[in-house]
């Protein structure tokens, strides 16, 4: 007797959502479906906390180079939101800054690849206007108008290869201000916009190489990682070095503030993570707030930059690794939330969307992903 075919309407299993849950938000994904008896599957709802045109969004292709004769993405260096969170800048050693949309269709829109002559190590947003800066090993900072494309200003800004880049507005004033940190163990100060001057505002010499920077969210001190371990806090109004915060055994590699601009979230090389309470009065004599672990900084001696979640007021914190993931922490508890994989190297940079619980990631695979997370509360 022949076997009885099966029956093409049979397919697969699917999972219904509640009823009490709205449909609108939420999307079926099939894991497999087929008409094998054996190899049936589960279909499961799967509630969306973003716009996004999925769950995972892979943003590729705008970096590459020549290795051993094979074209190949370079690795991206850094990547940031804009203030609005509807484009997106990343920056690579291939000394090219890449420029997307945030949502769908997710179009690399630009590429401007004639700003600097070595890898372009780190990158801001203006905060008024339609800039964006940039630093690079070429010790050049860069002033990019995104409305043309093109570079309006060109500054030699440093004698060493510059690591890191922030801004802030001054207070009372208006006026955007950069901060620079560099190989050369200075830390510089430069007036942004159009109308800056080509001389730096203050000059702090901490006289070994600075990593990583960030300004106070008043803009009236800045912070300022070193490869003596040491996080040099340098107040600009007396234009000197005020205190040091202390706990690292290696060197900070990046600085984040929280949106509150309470605390700071410092990675290291010694895979440690560390927020500094930085209020004026802490509890804490060292103003050491929590100390986290869970992402490898790994042998590679990569600078990798943290970042704090905007929407929900800074309750979570993340950090890449080499172990090719991203590390989610609730900052109260020092729990890790979600360890995000995806990447074929080693995560170095991560941003948070301004509104949505959206997680930006690149990585030396050449790949930024952007990945929805649970919403946090406020």
């Amino acid at each position: 007797m022949a076997k009885r075919a099966a029956p093409q309407e049979e397919g697969t299993l699917i999972k219904r959502a509640r009823s009490s849950e709205p449909e609108a938000n939420n999307q079926q994904i099939a894991i497999s479906s087929s008409n094998d008896e054996r190899q049936k599957a589960l279909v499961r709802s799967v509630k969306r906390t973003s716009n996004l045109e999925a769950p995972i969004v892979s943003l590729s292709g705008a970096h590459s180079c020549i290795r051993k004769i094979t074209l190949s993405q370079a690795e991206i260096l850094s990547c940031r939101f804009d203030p609005t969170g509807q484009n997106i800048a990343a920056c690579s050693a291939d000394r090219g800054i890449s420029l997307w949309r945030t949502y769908p269709p997710n179009t690399n829109y630009g590429l401007l690849s004639t700003i600097h002559k070595a890898p372009v190590l780190d990158l801001q947003w203006s905060l008024f206007s339609p800039l964006l800066y940039s630093v690079s090993a070429d010790h050049t900072l860069a002033y990019t108008d995104l409305a043309t494309g093109q570079r309006v200003r060109k500054l030699r800004a440093h004698r060493e290869i510059i690591n890191s880049l922030d801004r802030t507005l001054a207070g009372g004033a208006g006026v955007e201000l950069l901060a620079s940190a560099s190989d050369d163990g200075t830390v510089r100060v430069w007036e942004g916009g159009d109308d800056g001057g080509k001389d730096p505002v203050a000059v702090f010499e901490l006289g070994c190489p600075v990593t990583c920077v960030a300004w106070s969210a008043d803009g009236a001190t800045i912070y300022a990682g070193a490869l003596d371990n040491g996080i040099h806090v340098l107040d600009l109004r007396k234009q000197e070095e005020v205190s040091v915060l202390s706990g690292h055994v290696d060197t900070p590699t990046g600085l984040a503030i929280s949106p509150n601009g309470s605390y700071l979230l410092s990675p290291s090389f010694s895979s440690q993570t560390i927020i500094h309470d930085i209020r004026p009065f802490a509890p804490s004599p060292n103003r050491i707030h929590r100390v986290l672990t869970g992402a490898p900084a790994g042998f590679e001696n990569t600078l990798l930059r943290g970042a704090w979640s905007r929407e929900d007021g800074g309750r979570r914190v993340a950090v890449g690794g080499a172990d090719r993931t991203v590390t989610i922490w609730d900052v109260e508890s020092s729990k890790i939330l979600y360890k995000l994989p995806g990447h074929k190297g080693t995560v170095t940079a991560v941003d948070f969307h301004p509104k949505e619980p959206i997680i930006l990631t690149a990585s030396k695979d050449g790949t930024m992903l952007l990945g929805e997370i649970e919403p946090g509360t406020l």
